[in-house]
């Protein structure tokens, strides 16, 4: 019982100063997703056993290009590299193969492709029609409580075959379509609220999906990371959750396809 208030209490004050740093404005959502993404590269660090400082200077020159963008600059070259980065890590998650982390250059490899740039294009999601919108990375957060909440209450009631039980014994196939289920439930309703944004219901129901399958895989690659280091969480910032990471993990794999998406096809 007492777990569970603490769990409450901890998801509250997490889900409270996400949602205010949203909504207050731009200054506000971006400071508060960098002093995330610090936090989870350090917490990734320590899962890979790496001391390098290279990737928080990165994020830093990354972050600061964001805010003092370059004429001319576009993020295409930096999105390829996100996305194939992410679907290398998928292969290595599928073919059950081990992502390797024993050499400095390796390690840096994985900072940069599972947590820098996916952190980067968090960040820029609400920004890509040229102007801050809040109810673009708040819908996208809807999405993966959604399908999260939803993925674990049909998979325990109703679960029975299990998703990819080498790397997390919990999850089940109903669990997941329950999950994805309901995210498109949640983006019919989502449409219905901003029926005069540039996303249609449609585009809704894309992201939502997009969401939901990469926001699962990413959970698992990061169960991946901490099964190869024999660890049960990644941190205990979050009393009752975990580490950071453990909450962020399906959100800024995702990002990335979901910034592919709005960019290229909306």
């Amino acid at each position: 019982m007492r777990n569970l208030i603490t769990r409450s209490i901890s998801g509250f004050v997490y889900v409270t100063l996400f949602l205010f740093a949203i909504l207050y404005d731009a200054k506000s959502y971006i400071a508060l997703t960098s002093v995330f993404a610090v936090i989870c590269i350090w917490e990734f660090s320590k899962i890979i056993k790496s001391k390098n400082i290279i990737p928080y200077l990165l994020f830093g020159g990354m972050l600061y290009f964001f805010i003092h963008p370059i004429e001319g600059y576009s993020s295409t070259t930096s999105l390829t590299v996100t996305i194939i980065g992410s679907l290398v890590l998928i292969y290595l998650l599928f073919s059950l193969k081990k992502i390797k982390e024993e050499t400095i250059f390796q390690r840096l490899f994985l900072q940069l492709i599972y947590l820098t740039l996916p952190f980067y294009f968090l960040i820029s999601i609400p920004f890509i029609f040229g102007e801050y919108q809040p109810e673009i990375v708040i819908c996208t957060l809807i999405f993966i409580w959604v399908n999260d909440s939803f993925a674990y209450l049909v998979g325990k009631n109703f679960g029975k075959t299990k998703l990819f039980e080498s790397v997390s014994p919990k999850k089940t196939i109903e669990g997941f379509i329950g999950g994805l289920v309901f995210s498109l439930i949640a983006a019919f309703i989502i449409s219905k609220q901003y029926e005069n944004s540039n996303i249609n219901l449609l585009d809704w129901m894309i992201i939502g999906s997009i969401l939901s399958i990469f926001g699962t895989i990413g959970d698992l690659i990061e169960s991946k990371f901490k099964r190869q280091a024999n660890i049960k969480d990644s941190g205990n910032i979050m009393p009752g959750h975990g580490g950071l990471l453990d909450r962020l993990d399906s959100l800024f794999f995702a990002a990335p396809f979901v910034y592919l998406y709005l960019y290229f096809i909306i």
